[in-house]
């Protein structure tokens, strides 16, 4: 898949909304070609909507999901704090899973906020990335 059909992919009406589509798919198709996950180290990915974030442990060797979790069902707090929350729980799925070690895909989005807290949770819970 070349850069300019990602663009084409990310492009469905015009205004900033597009634009902000078309540049995150740009992002993160540059750093899936770097971040591969294996087995003894999968695949850290997480995707962020308007109100949740999905994270995921991802074996792409097999192309079978290890561990997720979302903030799906958590009510209390902000969203940063939500974050927090979901990278501890990440966490001890991984330990259960015996998952140490992880490659951190962020999924073309900025690390600042709510990317920030949950990778910083996860570390804390002892996920090393």
């Amino acid at each position: 898949m070349s850069a300019s059909s990602v663009v084409k992919q990310a492009r469905r009406s015009a205004g900033v909304s597009a634009l902000r589509r078309t540049a995150r798919s740009r992002r993160h198709f540059r750093l899936r070609k770097r971040v591969v996950g294996t087995a003894q180290r999968p695949r850290l990915v997480i995707t962020r909507s308007s109100r949740h974030l999905f994270a995921q442990l991802v074996d792409d060797g097999k192309g079978v999901t290890l561990a997720s979790a979302s903030t799906y069902k958590l009510t209390d707090g902000d969203k940063t704090a939500q974050a927090k929350q979901l990278g501890s729980t990440l966490a001890d799925a991984a330990k259960a899973a015996g998952i140490t070690k992880a490659v951190f895909d962020r999924g073309g989005n900025t690390y600042t906020g709510r990317i920030a807290a949950f990778a910083d949770a996860a570390r804390e819970a002892g996920l090393e990335f």
